[in-house]
């Protein structure tokens, strides 16, 4: 990566060669302003001044809002903040945009949540407090609502959580057009009432589970029977996928009981290319559009959005650099054995070695994933939905008997209670469940939830044979 410097070859220096060559001594100009020297090249013929990157970088973050229209003035958006660069990178932006004068600033209303992942991580107790008091004085600092909240609590969600809400359809360009006549109407209003400047930038609130970091940490309890969870999983990829869902569900419950419509996560192009390969090796090749794309609906009444997606990392990590972004950095999921990596791990070093040498390797990827269909998979009722991933049931019939023999594995009782959650679940989340603990580690909501599908299935068949015996008593005398 070349850093104010063109390549070697254009000053006749050597021979020009990717990434390893000796740096040109001449630095080459900003091609957008022409006036000062670059500070960034981003891919070849692209470089940029400290001031001319800024403003590429922060009309790419609008542009990408603006163009899918899926966020409406005044809506309330829960930004999902991880302490990573992306994340760290959405909120400057959003921060940023609030700010701006009035013509050119967002429009929607922002709250933060961090979820507290470091009992699955490996941190201790006071690593996780620490961590939490850097994490609360940097969401202070945004003057936005926050919510402070640990892994551990999506062991308590109630079963509602999976459940899809109301809504969940592509909004026509009308609506966000009659959204946008409203919110002027009301600015207008607050005007000509004296209220003028409705921003929230200038919010200093607190809102969440919590209002000390040390509070926020739950029970021994609780923080034991999550780390026997994530212990009970045999593989890394397993664990993965199983902090993943936890994390959403977290999420979700949290934009549903705070009246949030949307969420924003901090899912980089990078990062979006390495979850598209890893996500077809684990077989959720039906639902690559919704995982992967810029709007996510399979809630229905909260939408995930990723509007970091078309950053490439580099982008963000110098944007971060040269603008003092803060981040909070937690040590990812430990594998006990080291020689037995997740394929998530496996994918992200492939593709990052592969980057090396081939620089369009990740974007080729990502503009592959970009003409994914869009359209979900049908699921009429929660019965076709998958207890999991809350996506639509992409297997049935004939598959689900084929697939029991290798994903049961007790005897008695222990094969009995794991074959009645197959027929609920996703081929993607099968293959997952196989490599996951017994049922009774499972949180209580998803067993809960499996068993109310399971009897209203059983009440089902019930009611269809009983109807299925009547027509036949009825035949003989009709004739």
């Amino acid at each position: 990566m070349c850093d104010t410097a063109g390549p070697c070859g254009e000053c006749g220096e050597g021979p020009v060669r990717r990434r390893r060559g000796p740096v040109c001594s001449q630095p080459r100009p900003c091609v957008k302003c022409g006036d000062g020297p670059a500070a960034v090249v981003i891919r070849i013929g692209d470089a940029f001044c400290r001031a001319c990157f800024r403003e590429y970088f922060v009309h790419k973050f609008r542009a990408m809002l603006g163009k899918n229209r899926v966020i409406f003035p005044g809506e309330k958006v829960l930004l999902a903040l991880s302490g990573g660069m992306a994340s760290s990178a959405m909120l400057r932006q959003v921060q940023e945009g609030l700010s701006r004068e009035t013509a050119k600033r967002l429009r929607f209303v922002p709250g933060v949540i961090y979820i507290d992942e470091g009992a699955v991580c490996g941190q201790s107790l006071v690593q996780r407090e620490q961590t939490l008091t850097r994490m609360e004085a940097l969401l202070q600092e945004t003057g936005f609502p926050y919510y402070l909240a640990s892994l551990e609590q999506a062991l308590e969600l109630p079963g509602s959580i999976l459940h899809r809400g109301p809504g969940g359809d592509s909004e026509p360009s009308s609506s966000y057009k009659s959204a946008v006549e409203g919110f002027i109407q009301q600015r207008r209003k607050e005007e000509a009432s004296g209220d003028g400047d409705t921003s929230t930038a200038g919010l200093s609130t607190q809102d969440g589970p919590t209002g000390d970091s040390h509070a926020c940490l739950p029970a021994a309890a609780r923080t034991e029977e999550l780390q026997q969870l994530f212990d009970s999983a045999e593989t890394l990829t397993a664990k993965e996928e199983l902090l993943q869902m936890l994390r959403s569900h977290l999420l979700l419950h949290t934009a549903r009981t705070q009246g949030y419509t949307k969420v924003m996560t901090g899912e980089s192009c990078t990062r979006v290319a390495i979850k598209l390969l890893t996500n077809l090796a684990l077989g959720r090749g039906a639902f690559l559009a919704m995982d992967t794309g810029f709007v996510d609906t399979r809630h229905g009444d909260v939408t995930v959005v990723r509007p970091m997606r078309d950053y490439m990392a580099k982008e963000i990590a110098f944007y971060n650099h040269f603008f003092g972004v803060p981040t909070v950095i937690t040590p990812p999921l430990q594998a006990k054995r080291r020689e037995k990596t997740s394929i998530h791990r496996l994918m992200e070093n492939f593709l990052l070695r592969l980057q090396v040498d081939f620089p369009s390797t990740i974007s080729t990827v990502y503009r592959t994933g970009e003409k994914l269909s869009v359209a979900p998979a049908e699921a009429n009722s929660e019965q076709q939905r998958c207890l999991l991933c809350l996506c639509a049931l992409d297997i049935a019939g004939e598959e689900e008997l084929a697939l029991e023999p290798t994903l049961v594995k007790e005897t008695g009782n222990g094969a009995e209670s794991r074959a009645a959650f197959i027929p609920l679940l996703c081929y993607s989340c099968r293959l997952t469940f196989k490599e996951m603990g017994p049922p009774a580690t499972l949180p209580s909501y998803v067993r809960t939830e499996a068993e109310r599908r399971n009897c209203r299935a059983l009440m089902k068949e019930q009611i269809q044979e009983f109807l299925l015996e009547d027509d036949d008593e009825e035949e003989p005398g009709g004739s």
